[in-house]
């Protein structure tokens, strides 16, 4: 599935802070055993908005997380430099997990699930020949995604064609998904205004295999 542009740029963004960081150290021979220093309020600036974008990345309740919190806690023995090096490696850890893929969410996988039941009913009602009702599940289908997808990208819910410009315009996907989604919601409206006479069978069947294969490969 294709990762969300935005946070590979950010995840990049400060992965390079994080390097400047590295490379702005200097020797402190104010301590009885010479060790690393950094600017503290450098550090600070990148750690919060590592942490935000681990929480956003990743979630709350994942390990990357949770052990950055813990990493953030001070103790008598780190300087910042110290505490630095542990935070850059959990942020590299959870750098890695994400470019890689493997941050799939038990929200995600719920979700999914939702979705698939949905669209099977869909189906159902499509093989009994009541294209119009399968249209409108579907169409709550694709409506449902597209919130979820706004939601986990800070962008702001409302009517269908907004989410789906205001998605496309994120980089999430390309004009192309965008007019075909657009197509869909054609269909899901004509189907909620009892207008049968402008859809088919075909035409429903391909609006719930295009909402199953999105619904798969955007998260």
């Amino acid at each position: 599935m294709p990762l969300d542009p935005i946070l590979v740029n950010r995840f990049n963004e400060l992965k390079k802070e994080a390097d400047n960081i590295e490379a702005s150290k200097i020797v402190d021979q104010s301590e009885y055993i010479p060790k690393y220093a950094i600017n503290g309020n450098r550090l600070l600036t990148w750690r919060v908005k590592v942490r935000n974008l681990i929480s956003i990345a990743c979630g709350q309740k994942s390990e990357h997380y949770i052990q950055f919190l813990e990493e953030e806690k001070p103790d008598s023995f780190s300087n910042y430099h110290d505490i630095f090096l542990r935070l850059r490696a959990v942020f590299s850890a959870a750098k890695e997990d994400f470019e890689g893929g493997y941050l799939i969410t038990l929200k995600n996988l719920i979700q999914a699930e939702v979705f698939s039941t949905e669209l099977d009913q869909a189906r159902e009602l499509l093989e009994s020949g009541y294209l119009t009702p399968a249209a409108v599940v579907a169409g709550v289908v694709l409506e449902t995604k597209l919130r979820q997808l706004c939601s986990s990208r800070g962008i702001p819910e409302g009517k269908l064609d907004r989410m789906n410009a205001d998605l496309a315009k994120s980089g999430l996907y390309t004009l192309l998904v965008q007019k075909r989604i657009t197509a869909l919601a054609d269909i899901r409206n004509n189907a909620a205004h009892g207008q049968p006479d402008k859809f088919n069978e075909s035409d429903v069947q391909d609006f719930i295999s295009y909402v199953e294969r999105f619904s798969a490969d955007y998260t």
